[in-house]
């Protein structure tokens, strides 16, 4: 017998995740952005270290917008990648592993805190 009210297409829009596993889809999401930030980083140090000229040349490319924002976008993911890996860490010696309670705190904790470093980070890329 076939259940015929089983849904056909998901509908995430009507899903609510938990925190616990939003931390962890977006500590992977930060893994996959600094994957590729690694060759832009790589680029760069190769392009400063090459000649005098491709340095000014290289800090005239920086001071763009785009390559702002693309040094923001890979200093938030490796921030919150290092927090969130801490996190998992301390949960790997079985610190916070009681209960669902203690693993919805340490997931909010780790988001505050890396709210906070990318504010930092945002005003440090963008404000100074």
């Amino acid at each position: 017998m076939v259940n015929k009210k089983r849904p056909v297409n998901l509908d995430f829009s009507t899903m609510s995740l938990p925190v616990t596993s939003i931390v962890s889809i977006t500590h992977r999401l930060s893994g996959v952005i600094l994957f590729f930030a690694v060759g832009v980083m790589l680029w760069v140090l190769d392009t400063s270290l090459a000649s005098k000229e491709s340095f000014f040349n290289l800090k005239a490319i920086l001071g763009h917008p785009v390559s702002q924002l693309v040094i923001w976008a890979s200093l938030a993911a490796l921030a919150y990648h290092m927090i969130a890996g801490i996190r998992h860490l301390i949960m790997d010696f079985g610190v916070g592993e009681d209960s669902f309670n203690s693993g919805r705190v340490s997931a909010w904790g780790a988001a505050g805190v890396a709210a906070i470093v990318i504010t930092f980070i945002t005003v440090w890329i963008f404000l100074w």
